[in-house]
Formats: structure tokens, C-alpha cells, sequence
């Protein structure tokens, strides 16, 4: 009786260990560093996006425009607050253009919404977010573009706007750049987009693209990551 409990003891540690040695093994495969990586490149905007990135590149032509760039690397927590928690809530989200200045100040950030829209709740977040951190927030319909005066007041303020206005080239220069940009959209609606074909063949669309490279679950198809329309508990006040 005593040899056959020894035995099972035996066999119970020889199956801890084994068990430690495969488990050990596992970790180190998911930490090693794949040879051949299981990722394709996909466009970084689409069609909708290119649009506003052209007009937005014209418009504000003495600043810099970054591309979805997320919150996070612009904001910092308030000492005193919990820091992963925020880095958690907020590390994925983003708007689809910021406009910084040369300084590396950001000055604002600007959405663009998809063929379903942005929702209500997306922009109002944002907006109270960006705007409690003194940076101005905008949502950008390409097809609606709205005149350079108004985005320049609200992200450089009246002077840098009339300064624009005064100068006759310039306003000349933009007003073609907002024409060409309306007449794309208008081919492109009317089915008769000779000229967007040439860009598109640059950038795919990404929809089809997304669809071609089947991305995994948990990759975003569309320009939005927006955790916050899903969160399961509401921002505290």
C-alpha cells in the first residue's frame, strides 16, 4: 500500500514538473520574436479623409498636420489621479487629423466622419475632453468643407484669420483648392470619377482593402477606434 502511495506521489511531481517545463515553454514562444511577421500595410486614410487632408494640408499651410494621432500622447494625467486607469480609458482614442504648430503645440484636432457617421455621444466626449485641455475640436464633412476663415478664427484666432483674407493669392489659392475638392466629390457621386480613380489607384479604398487582407477580430476596418461608444461604466464627474 505504501509503495503504490509513493508511486502516485511520484507521479503527481513528475507531472507538476512537466506541466512547469510546457508552461515555460509556451511564455517563451509568445515572448520571441516572430521571423516571418503575420501583418500586411493598409492604408492609413480613406477616401473620405484623403479629401480633408489635401484641403486641411492648403488651408492651414503654416502649421503641421498629424494623422490620427491618439489623445494620449498629447494629454497628461493631473498629479493625484490614477494614471493607468486613464491610460487604459484613452490610449485609443484618437481624432483623424491634429494640427500642431511648428513649435510642437497642439492647437486642434479635427474628426471626420465615415459613411455611418460619427455618433452624438463620440463628438460630445471628445469636444468636452479636448476643450477642458484649451485645444478646439471640429467635425469636417468633405463634402461641406467649411471656409478657411472660419477654421483658421477657431484654431488660430481672428488675427491669424484676417491676415489670411488680406492676402488675395492666398485666398485665391484656397478658394481653388475647396472647387477642385467639390468637383471630385461631384464626379464621384454622379458615378463619373475619371480623376478620383487615378488617386484611388494610389490609396485603395479601405473597405476593400480591409475586406482583401481579412483583418482579425479586434482590428478596426474602419478610420475610428471608439471604445468610449462601449464602455461599460460611464466616465466619472
Amino acid at each position: 500500500m505504501l509503495f503504490f502511495a509513493l508511486f502516485f506521489l511520484a507521479g503527481l511531481g513528475l507531472g507538476a514538473v512537466l506541466l512547469y517545463g510546457y508552461q515555460r515553454r509556451q511564455a517563451r514562444a509568445q515572448r520571441r520574436i516572430p521571423r516571418d511577421w503575420p501583418l500586411a500595410v493598409r492604408p492609413l486614410v480613406n477616401n473620405r479623409e484623403k479629401l480633408v487632408w489635401v484641403w486641411l494640408a492648403k488651408v492651414m499651410f503654416d502649421q503641421q498636420i498629424l494623422v490620427k494621432l491618439p489623445v494620449t500622447r498629447f494629454t497628461a494625467p493631473k498629479h493625484g489621479t490614477d494614471a493607468a486607469h486613464w491610460y487604459h480609458l484613452l490610449n485609443g482614442v484618437y481624432c483623424t487629423f491634429t494640427v500642431c504648430s511648428m513649435e510642437g503645440q497642439i492647437i486642434g484636432c479635427i474628426d471626420v466622419p465615415g459613411p455611418q457617421g460619427l455618433s452624438m455621444s463620440n463628438q460630445t466626449l471628445k469636444h468636452n475632453l479636448l476643450s477642458h485641455c484649451g485645444i478646439h475640436y471640429l467635425v469636417v464633412d468633405p463634402t461641406n468643407l467649411p471656409h478657411l476663415i472660419q477654421i483658421r478664427t477657431a484654431f488660430l484666432g481672428e488675427h491669424a484669420a484676417r491676415g489670411t483674407g488680406q492676402n488675395s493669392q492666398l485666398e485665391s489659392q484656397f478658394r481653388d483648392v475647396r472647387e477642385n475638392l467639390q468637383a471630385i466629390v461631384d464626379r464621384k457621386r454622379h458615378g463619373k470619377n475619371s480623376a478620383m480613380a487615378q488617386l484611388d489607384a494610389a490609396m485603395p479604398n479601405t473597405s476593400e482593402y480591409a475586406e482583401s487582407q481579412q483583418l482579425a477580430p479586434g482590428w478596426e476596418q474602419n478610420s475610428f477606434v471608439t471604445p468610449l461608444d462601449s464602455r461599460s461604466a460611464g466616465l466619472g464627474r
